[in-house]
């Protein structure tokens, strides 16, 4: 895939990258669909424990079928992505992702949404979102120059644990003013605009074709998979990745029926918390440049881990004492 080249006269990886007018539809494109996703992060779970009565193992029943297609089509999606056009698999899967995203509603308001419904929606969502993940990744490089990925993916990080701020607390605002079903058109209409814009973005992709001679999707994944555990530095840092998303899914299952059944909070105050959430997330996407160029990334990354443990730990007892204070 060919990038796109700097203009003339302009140093490469020089200036602010937001001032590129393709990198500025691309950032406003993630930047709108992260805030959607962000007001959903909170609206669908109060959907899940509050409308549909759904009990602590159903509640792991939803989250799964919003992590399971990565585990299933995860392999899958990095094949196929280096045969298909980016900018088109990124406009298709926003606008099907916008067409689940407003059936939950639609469901709902015609008194139809069960649980079971609601899973096998959230499972095609996520095999969408399997690609579009995939391909977000891949199509930043044509959208900007070589020099300037860094600059790029640091805004987009930025602007992403920003929503992760702003998103969750006008999210519990909405839900309660609205309802939680409907705040999911606010995310599906991001979807939209997110499509709208990808599409007005005017890059060159060569053309995808497959070589006869090239090896089948099963040899590709073999040979990534045995490349990638087999790297000194691919490997521990993939083990890390997937014991991380391990535990942070049941973190977050877990901590979804505590706070809305057993500590009772409201839907703005179960959004402010996940603000808080965000704000250490964006305070760690404003410091972690300094951290890696101080402690150098290798270090930076072990440092931080143990650190999050160790802060987790101390918040959980915490939560303990003040919840058993409360209950006596």
């Amino acid at each position: 895939m060919s990038c796109r080249r700097p203009e003339r006269g302009q140093p490469q990886g020089s200036g602010e990258v937001l001032r590129e007018p393709t990198f500025a539809k691309y950032w406003t494109a993630s930047t709108i669909s992260s805030l959607g996703t962000a007001a959903t992060t909170v609206a669908l779970p109060v959907l899940v424990v509050r409308e549909l009565s759904a009990s602590n193992f159903e509640v792991g029943l939803v989250n799964a079928a919003q992590l399971l297609p990565y585990l299933v089509l995860g392999l899958l999606a990095g094949v196929y992505i280096d045969r298909w056009r980016r900018r088109s698999l990124l406009i298709w899967t926003s606008a099907g992702r916008a067409v689940l995203l407003a059936l939950v509603p639609a469901f709902w308001a015609a008194g139809l949404l069960t649980l079971p419904l609601l899973i096998v929606i959230l499972i095609g969502f996520g095999c969408l979102n399997v690609f579009a993940v995939a391909g977000t990744q891949s199509f930043l490089p044509a959208v900007v120059s070589q020099p300037q990925l860094f600059r790029a993916n640091a805004r987009l990080d930025q602007s992403d644990a920003a929503a992760q701020t702003i998103g969750p607390a006008a999210g519990g605002a909405l839900v309660a003013a609205l309802g939680a079903p409907l705040i999911l058109l606010v995310d599906a209409a991001s979807y939209v605009l997110d499509a709208v814009l990808i599409r007005r973005i005017k890059v060159a992709e060569p053309p995808r074709t497959r070589d006869r001679n090239s090896p089948g999707v099963r040899s590709e994944i073999k040979a990534g998979v045995g490349w990638t555990y087999r790297h000194t530095t691919l490997a521990p840092l993939s083990v890390s990745t997937h014991v991380w998303f391990f535990g942070n899914a049941v973190t977050l299952t877990a901590l979804t029926p505590f706070a809305l059944r057993q500590l009772g909070l409201s839907s703005l105050a179960f959004g402010l918390l996940y603000t808080v959430l965000g704000a250490a997330t964006l305070a760690g996407a404003i410091l972690a440049p300094r951290a890696g160029n101080l402690l150098g990334v290798g270090r930076a990354r072990p440092i931080a881990a143990a650190r999050s443990s160790a802060l987790l730990s101390a918040v959980q007892w915490q939560v303990r004492a003040v919840f058993s204070l409360l209950s006596s």
